[in-house]
């Protein structure tokens, strides 16, 4: 039995929580915050982390690969390996190229934190200039790079949620508002593994909020 550790809190967490369940492979969860992760399993420290029969494993699209290697049914990746790649590539963009800058805005927009004027305009230039170019490879139709619900998918349904509300919040515009993204995910709302997803996210978000609260 694979056992999955983190807190549902976190996007990263919630992107391989969403692939386990669509892949409808079997598994644990085991709650786990920051500052009491297991660095021999994690050694930077960080969630999530998969404990598997064979060992443990960090890096969150690491652990995406090896759950296609291993678990090919219901696959999250197209037989085509061009197809394949470009799926690849859509999830990474994602990743790097929106929610790793839109990052920089998260501790204003959701920890009652501060960030300085010169970095809100330094990251709303550089997620203006990437949301441009993301558009050029997302289609949304239906999903966000094409037909059939990828990797890229699962990676879109925790992240951009975060991109759209960060930039709003803190920027005063949605960075994502000229794309069909609200549509979009209001669409992989209506799936039952997105909707356990926001269910734990939300519960889990609320204890984490009382955690730091306290103390």
């Amino acid at each position: 039995m694979l056992t999955l550790c983190g807190f549902a809190a976190s996007n990263y967490h919630n992107k391989v929580k969403l692939a386990l369940l669509e892949k409808g492979v079997p598994f644990d969860e085991e709650l786990v915050w920051v500052g009491q992760v297991d660095t021999a399993a994690s050694p930077l420290g960080k969630v999530p982390y998969l404990k598997t029969d064979a060992g443990t494993l960090c890096e969150s699209t690491v652990i995406l690969e090896y759950l296609e290697a291993k678990y090919p049914q219901h696959p999250l990746l197209p037989a085509d390996p061009f197809a394949a790649a470009k799926a690849r590539e859509l999830l990474r963009f994602i990743e790097l190229h929106l929610e790793l800058v839109a990052r920089n805005l998260y501790p204003e927009a959701f920890f009652g934190g501060k960030v300085s004027d010169a970095a809100k305009e330094k990251t709303g230039q550089q997620l203006q200039k990437n949301v441009a170019a993301f558009a050029k490879l997302a289609t949304f139709s239906p999903f966000i790079g094409g037909a059939e619900f990828t990797l890229a998918d699962v990676a879109a349904a925790v992240h951009l949620p975060l991109v759209s509300s960060a930039s709003k919040i803190v920027l005063g515009q949605d960075c994502l508002a000229d794309l069909p993204v609200r549509d979009y995910l209001k669409r992989l709302g209506e799936r039952p593994t997105v909707q356990r997803i926001n269910a734990d996210r939300k519960a889990n978000t609320e204890l984490m909020l009382q955690r730091m609260k306290a103390k």
